[in-house]
């Protein structure tokens, strides 16, 4: 989800407020403000807080600019970003609460049991993140 003005980010409120009145049916199980560190750094504790590891696609990641490199995607600093985890069973409640209050959002990959991240790039081929969290994470 981004929230990068004031109309995107009360949208984005909207969809998290309409999700947490769900109580029990809540979709989102987990949610992690994105600052600095980027996407490089929320989705590794998103995943490491829920003990789990991910299978991530880069090219996932929505961005205005289509020519920037893995690096550059992956350690963005957009600060007007959460990401969430939502069971894939839950995925289309989530999907309708998006759409009703027209807040975008992207599926970058899902969670595993094992507890590596992987990072893939459709794009240029080559893997930019393949290694344990605890590595990645500095544990």
């Amino acid at each position: 989800m981004q929230r990068e003005n004031p109309e995107m980010q009360r949208r984005c409120q909207e969809v998290i407020d309409a999700c947490w009145a769900l109580d029990d049916e809540n979709p989102i199980i987990s949610i992690h403000d994105v600052g600095a560190g980027g996407l490089s750094n929320a989705l590794p504790e998103l995943l490491d807080d829920s003990e789990r590891g991910g299978r991530l696609s880069l090219r996932a990641i929505p961005s205005g600019d289509s020519a920037m490199s893995p690096m550059e995607i992956w350690c963005n600093e957009a600060q007007e970003r959460y990401v969430l985890a939502v069971a894939p069973e839950n995925l289309p409640l989530f999907e309708s609460l998006c759409r009703r209050e027209r807040c975008p959002f992207a599926v970058l990959g899902e969670a595993t049991s094992v507890r590596q991240l992987e990072v893939s790039d459709d794009l240029l081929g080559d893997p930019p993140v393949d290694l344990p969290l605890q590595v990645l994470l500095g544990k």
